[in-house]
Formats: structure tokens, sequence, C-alpha cells
């Protein structure tokens, strides 16, 4: 039993911050901005510490049951913590494109940065690393009709129809989904997987293999709750830290897109330092359709039921880089095959979209 709490102390140091940000916020928050973001900025760290648990346990039950299941239930762990946040926060006084903003920067931050960093990283320590390029074609072509959807056709909606085609892309997103993961987990389901050497016993990923599934998956949906009562209060200290100050508007976007992904991140990186390409693919690909795919009609759906639209439509800046991203991406992963230069290309995206936002574009 000790040595179970001492394997799980990021989580149990998590899970405290969380019970002292509960105790503390209303103080904080009265005590100006600087306190604010001093308890944003702990917050944060604490989600840190959390996230690198749910990161193990999702590499043990992705070596359990392999892909594209593992992968599959850590994108829906994280998408889900992203769906809270922006459920509490659209409830007070926000941005009408938080929802847009966090979906566009998740979107940048899992193809550029998780895929982009990952295939730079693991390009360099193996040269070209191999994956399934049918997961590729099918993830990008369904982020491609999602977005285009739910992201670009708004725009040309009048505002006086806007809750008719808010519930026509509530449905269409629904049955996307459900035709996909039916594809996903059903008789395509060798689409997402790719057949590597089993691990050698004493191995990392052998030991993986080797840990018990009951615990990772409990450990896994504690980590994901501690991880989103975490990002509440962050985000509440957050939003009083930043108000009148000139921090870049879709600042608080880009903090809540990064929360909900970094349990993705360190799995990725570890899966492409070991030569698992195929992991790497599922989860950047995999989170950012799952982000489009969920977010959209759970947030439609608060907005119909509230009445208040939200901007959906993307700046023509963020179309751009989204149709950037996306053909860079068609290309890059159409061989089955990722290299070092391929990575570095889907990074630059990043830091160009990182840069435009410092900018305010």
């Amino acid at each position: 039993m000790l040595a179970n709490l001492r394997s799980e102390r990021h989580l149990v140091a998590a899970f405290l911050a969380a019970l002292a940000g509960v105790a503390v916020e209303h103080h904080l928050l009265e005590a100006g901005r600087a306190a604010s973001l001093i308890g944003a900025a702990l917050m944060v760290a604490a989600i840190v510490l959390a996230s690198m648990r749910v990161a193990h346990h999702a590499e043990v039950l992705a070596a359990k049951v392999g892909d594209p299941y593992g992968t599959m239930i850590l994108t829906l762990s994280a998408v889900l913590v992203e769906v809270v946040i922006l459920a509490i926060m659209m409830t007070g006084e926000t941005s009408p494109t938080l929802v847009r903003d966090t979906i566009y920067s998740a979107v940048m931050l899992d193809i550029n940065g998780i895929l982009g960093l990952a295939a730079l990283l693991g390009g360099l320590k193996h040269g070209e690393q191999p994956y399934n390029d049918d997961s590729a074609r099918t993830y990008s072509v369904m982020i491609l009709t999602a977005m285009g959807i739910s992201m670009l056709v708004p725009e040309f909606v009048p505002q006086s129809k806007w809750h008719y085609y808010s519930a026509f892309t509530i449905g269409a997103m629904i049955v996307l989904y459900t035709l996909f993961l039916r594809m996903q987990v059903g008789v395509h389901s060798y689409f997402f997987s790719y057949s590597y050497p089993r691990a050698k016993a004493g191995t990392a990923a052998s030991r993986l293999e080797d840990e018990p599934v009951l615990p990772s998956v409990v450990v896994l949906i504690l980590g994901v709750v501690v991880i989103g009562f975490l990002a509440e209060i962050m985000s509440g200290l957050l939003s009083a830290g930043i108000k009148g100050t000139a921090a870049p508007p879709a600042l608080a976007a880009i903090v809540v897109a990064a929360i909900s992904a970094s349990p993705e991140v360190m799995t990725a990186m570890r899966a492409a330092l070991a030569n698992r390409m195929q992991a790497v693919v599922n989860i950047a690909l995999g989170a950012s359709l799952s982000t489009v795919i969920l977010t959209v009609p759970v947030m439609e759906a608060i907005a119909l039921y509230t009445g208040q639209p939200f901007i959906m439509a993307m700046s023509p800046v963020q179309t751009v880089m989204v149709a950037v991203t996306l053909i860079a991406a068609a290309i890059n992963l159409n061989d089955g095959q990722t290299n070092a230069i391929e990575g570095m290309t889907h990074f630059v995206l990043f830091a160009t979209f990182i840069m435009l936002s410092v900018l305010g574009l």
C-alpha cells in the first residue's frame, strides 16, 4: 500500500494542491492580480504533476490493449477535461470566441506541436519511423470535414438563422463520430494499429506490459478528475490575473488547450523516443479530431439552451493556419514513415501559431 502511494506521490501532491486551491481561491482573488497569477502558476505546476501519472497509466493501458484503444482512452479523457473547463468558463463573463479559439489552439498544439516535436525528436534518434498511413489519411479527412462544417461554414450563416445551423452541426458531429468510432474499434480497427516487435524482457516497454490493468484504469480516471478540478481553479485565477492587462486575447484559450493536452504531450514524446510512431499519430490526430467533433456539439447545445450563440467561424488568419497545417499533414503523413524534416515543418508551424498569438492575431 505504501509502495503504491509512493509511486503515485505526484498525483497525491496534485490532489492536495486542488484541495488547497479550493480553500484559498477566494482569498487569492481578493488579494489582487499578482496573487491570482501566482496561484494560477501553482495550479499549472500541479496539473503537470498529475499529467505525468495520467500519461504513465495511459501507456500501461496502451501496452496492454494495444492501439487504437489505449491512445483512444487518453485522448477522450483529455477532451473530457477540455469540455468541462470550457463549460465552466462559459458560464461566467468570458469572450464569445473562447470556444473557437480553444479548438483552434488545440488543433495547432496537437498536430503541429505534439506531432511535430515527436517526429523531430524521434527522427533525430531513430531516422525514419514507420506507422500505418491508413490512420493518418482517415484522421486528416475527418478533421478537415469536422472543422469545415463547424468552423468555416458558420461564417456564411445569417445571424437570424444561427440556431438552425447550430442544431444541424450537433447532429452532424454526432453522426460523424458515431460512424468513425464504430470503424475505429470495429472491422477497420487495423487502420489505427501497427505491428511492432514485442518488447524485450527487462526493458521499459516490457515492464509496462507487466503492470496490472485495474489500478491503471482507476488512477487514470482519478487523475483526469483531479486535473479537471485544478483546471477549473486555475481558469478563475488566470482570468482574474490577466483581466485589464495587455495579454493576448487568445491566452486563456491556449492555456485551456495546453492543459487538456498535457498528458498527451508526455505520452507522445515517450512513444516517439521508443520508436512507436503509431501511438504518436493516434494521439496527435485523434486528439485533434476528438476536440473538434466532441467539443462542438456540447458547446453548441449550451448555446441553444442559453439562447446566446458563440462565434465559431474562424478568423482569416486561423483559416490560413489550419489550411496550411492540414495540407502539410496530408503530404507528410502519406507514405507511412516520418522523419526529422517532416517533424520540423510542423514544429515551425507551431512556432508560427505562437508568434501570431503573441501578436494578437
